[in-house]
């Protein structure tokens, strides 16, 4: 999850905005009848990372203002971990706990029920990871991210190349997965925890891979001819990609079945509310929210 390329920014929002008329039209169902894109809160730097707890608690991180916010089912938001070396992508592990991309500090941390942080893991080879930026954890425990070089110290050592990591289940080990796709962004990996969906924001695709049983993946295939940042998938299979314009819906096949519009460019998306049932988008300074007819994938 990172800033895109400001270069073609007007481009492929135009395209992708046309892309978006085109399929708005299409009744996929997954969008509850007459429901309409909402702003929850506005008056943030910029957002990330929007991920529900098992109490229905939102979670979300402004990079910029250095915070992660909770936001609890009766709409008060509150700092949840400030400061937070600017977090940007965020994720519950499978005992509830909420894991941290820290991007400053060049690690992934864990959050527990009372606030307290402790580092899962922070370098490789000897090395600090460059600016861990979004994470998937796998059905089995083990966790999945991303490490380009966004924000980091200036001057600070880093890795060598901008490579996707899986650390076990068991937090012992580390293990770079994939070397070769630059500016790795957004990941997120089925609910059976055979595939595997990443974004590269500099070649502007979504890949898909096998998830092999060691950990491993393999058979890299080109999901979608677009770009995204954050990522999420419904109960369905579908894929929701954050870029230009809104957010592109996906089917398991890789074709746009949804667009939805958002007055700010998304950076990220996640499942949310009551019952499951909102789509709550990060998108720059602001929250916002659009009701579903389906849940997140798990």
């Amino acid at each position: 999850m990172g800033n895109p390329h400001k270069s073609a920014l007007v481009i492929l929002g135009i395209i992708a905005l046309l892309i978006g008329s085109a399929t708005q039209a299409q009744d996929s169902g997954l969008i509850a009848r007459g429901a309409e894109v909402e702003e929850v809160q506005g008056g943030f730097a910029f957002l990330e990372g929007p991920v529900t707890d098992n109490d229905g608690n939102l979670y979300f991180t402004d990079i910029n203002n250095n915070r992660v916010h909770k936001m609890s089912l009766d709409g008060a938001i509150s700092s949840a971990y400030e400061p937070s070396n600017h977090a940007n992508g965020l994720t519950m592990d499978l005992d509830g706990s909420l894991l941290i991309c820290e991007q400053s500090a060049q690690r992934i941390t864990r959050m527990d029920s009372q606030g307290n942080i402790s580092v899962i893991v922070d370098s490789y080879n000897g090395l600090p990871f460059n600016s861990p930026n979004d994470a998937w954890v796998h059905p089995n425990g083990s966790i999945y991210f991303t490490d380009p070089r966004y924000q980091f110290p200036e001057g600070a050592p880093s890795q060598p190349g901008e490579y996707v990591y899986r650390v076990s289940a068991d937090r012992g080990s580390v293990a770079a997965v994939i070397l070769d796709i630059p500016k790795p962004n957004g990941i997120v990996g089925t609910e059976d925890g055979t595939t595997l969906y990443l974004a590269s924001t500099e070649t502007r695709k979504i890949y898909r891979f096998n998830i092999d049983p060691d950990g491993s993946v393999s058979n890299r295939s080109e999901f979608a001819d677009q770009g995204s940042d954050g990522m999420t998938m419904d109960e369905r299979g579908n894929v929701y990609l954050t870029w230009i314009g809104g957010v592109s819906i996906r089917n398991p096949r890789g074709e746009q079945i949804e667009f939805i519009e958002t007055p700010q460019m998304p950076a990220n998306v996640g499942f949310g509310g009551a019952d499951g049932k909102t789509l709550y988008m990060t998108a720059r300074t602001g929250l916002y929210s659009i009701r579903m007819n389906v849940t997140a994938s798990r």
